[in-house]
């Protein structure tokens, strides 16, 4: 199920895989989620400063990567999916030219309320890791877990 057709609690099953969501990053999304979420930071925007800071390219924030992470579970869940908690971390940085790939599996259900296990990966290795909780209709609430486990 994706792209709003939704999923209620009596649709979730421990074990169930969430479809990937391929984003590329381009320089265009890493610039305009910086600026989108106030964050000026010159190694967002301006890759000569970047480099002078030791990174090879301008790269990816945590807000615009929370966004991202936000957004493929409401993908998932349909459009009357409500975030409850977004709790993240970030790895490897996205760099544009890459491609981050997100995928997730429901680890566990309890009543209403689903554990899913999410990873973010690029070309260089996990961008994100972290929870999600997300109440779902039917009054079903959803945890998604960027992932802890090997790539």
């Amino acid at each position: 199920m994706r792209g709003g057709e939704g999923v209620t609690a009596r649709h979730l099953t421990a074990g169930d895989e969430l479809p990937p969501l391929e984003i590329p990053i381009t320089r265009t999304l890493v610039v305009a989620g910086a600026i989108a979420s106030r964050d000026y930071q010159d190694v967002h925007h301006d890759a000569e400063s970047a480099r002078q800071k030791g990174s090879p390219d301008i790269f990816m924030n945590i807000l615009t990567t929370n966004g991202l992470v936000g957004r493929y579970i409401t993908d998932h869940f349909g459009p009357t999916a409500e975030l409850r908690r977004v709790a993240i971390r970030l790895g490897a940085p996205n760099y544009p030219g890459d491609t981050m790939v997100l995928t997730g599996r429901v680890e566990e259900v309890d009543g209403d309320t689903a554990t899913v296990r999410v990873v973010g990966a690029n070309g260089i290795g996990k961008h994100v890791t972290g929870t999600v909780t997300v109440t779902v209709p039917g009054g079903a609430a959803v945890t998604v877990t960027p992932s802890e486990s090997p790539a």
